[in-house]
C-alpha cells in the first residue's frame, strides 16, 4: 500500500509541474488529487500514529486542488472574452472612409490607422460609399479591409 502511495504522490507531483507549464487547470486539479490519494495511502499503510499528519496532507490537497479550479476558472473566463487588440479585434469595428474611387476600392480610417479598404461582395451598390462614410470592417486579409456601409443601428450616437 505505501508503494502505490508513493507512485501516486510522484504522478501528483508530475501533474502539478506540467500544469505549471500548460496552465489550464485541470492537471493542477488531478495533481491535487492524486498527490493527496497518494499521501493517504502512504500514511495509511504505514501504520497508526499519524492521524495528525494525514489532516495536514488532506487540507494541502484541498488547496491545491481549490487552486487549480480557479486557474481553471479564469482560463475559461478569458478565453470567453473579445479580442482586444491585433488584426482579429478589428472585425466589426467601425471606420470612416477618407477616400473612395468608386470602384469597390478606398481608405478607411479604423481605430487610427488608415488602411486599404475594399467593398463586401454583399454591398449592392459600392458606389453609395463616399468620403466620410461609417463602414462596418467583415474580413482582414493582409493589409486590406473588407468593408460594408454601416447601417444606422450600427453608427456611433
Amino acid at each position: 500500500m505505501v508503494l502505490i502511495g508513493l507512485v501516486s504522490i510522484v504522478c501528483g507531483v508530475a501533474l502539478l509541474v506540467a500544469e505549471a507549464h500548460l496552465p489550464a487547470g485541470a492537471l493542477g486539479v488531478a495533481g491535487a488529487v492524486a498527490l493527496a490519494v497518494g499521501a493517504g495511502l502512504a500514511i495509511g499503510g504505514a501504520g497508526g500514529g499519524l492521524a495528525l499528519a494525514l489532516a495536514g496532507v488532506a487540507a494541502a490537497g484541498l488547496v491545491a486542488a481549490a487552486w487549480g479550479g480557479v486557474i481553471a476558472r479564469t482560463a475559461l473566463v478569458t478565453r470567453r472574452r473579445r479580442v482586444v487588440s491585433g488584426r482579429e479585434a478589428l472585425s466589426g469595428r467601425l471606420g470612416e472612409v477618407r477616400a473612395w474611387n468608386g470602384d469597390r476600392r478606398g481608405q478607411v480610417l479604423v481605430d487610427g490607422a488608415l488602411w486599404q479598404a475594399r467593398a463586401s461582395v454583399l454591398e449592392a451598390a459600392p458606389a453609395e460609399i463616399h468620403r466620410g462614410d461609417l463602414v462596418v470592417v467583415e474580413r482582414v486579409s493582409g493589409l486590406t479591409l473588407t468593408v460594408r456601409r454601416a447601417e444606422e443601428w450600427e453608427e456611433e450616437p
